[in-house]
């Protein structure tokens, strides 16, 4: 029997960190006034609440994500940067795209919005997913 990989929780934290910054280049730097307009946000002020929330949302997500890969890598043999890619990719393939695409679909938002959102969700699984394999 294989003994269990246990969860790296500094690289957890480390995903999960990655994962807030690159939101807020993205949203914040890079694709700002577009996304303000997509969205009819006149004014972006985050307070404290919102900042820890959001990192709080950003461990969870990176927790859940590496007992993902440790599951993903031990079933398919792979490992590192690889295998982090794979998993972010497909957890994003399988959850996110289709969660987000209801919004499309029933809340009649915009596809550019929606392509402007999944474009951050799969950069920031790949990002955490590799950070995540790779240290092991």
């Amino acid at each position: 029997m294989d003994v269990p990989v246990p969860i790296n929780y500094l690289a957890v934290v480390v995903a999960a960190i990655a994962s807030y910054v690159l939101a807020f280049l993205w949203y914040g730097v890079v694709f700002k006034n577009r996304w303000m307009q997509l969205t009819g946000i006149t004014e972006m002020k985050p307070t404290a609440k919102n900042v820890i929330l959001a990192l709080v949302g950003a461990w969870f997500m990176s927790w859940v994500l590496d007992h993902a890969a440790i599951f993903g890598n031990a079933y398919l043999h792979t490992g590192g940067v690889s295998g982090g890619l794979m998993c972010g990719f497909f957890n994003w393939l399988g959850f996110i795209m289709p969660l987000t695409l209801t919004s499309v679909l029933y809340e009649k938002r915009k596809w550019s919005l929606w392509v402007l959102d999944n474009g951050f969700w799969l950069l920031s699984l790949l990002v955490m997913g590799a950070i995540l394999s790779a240290w092991t």
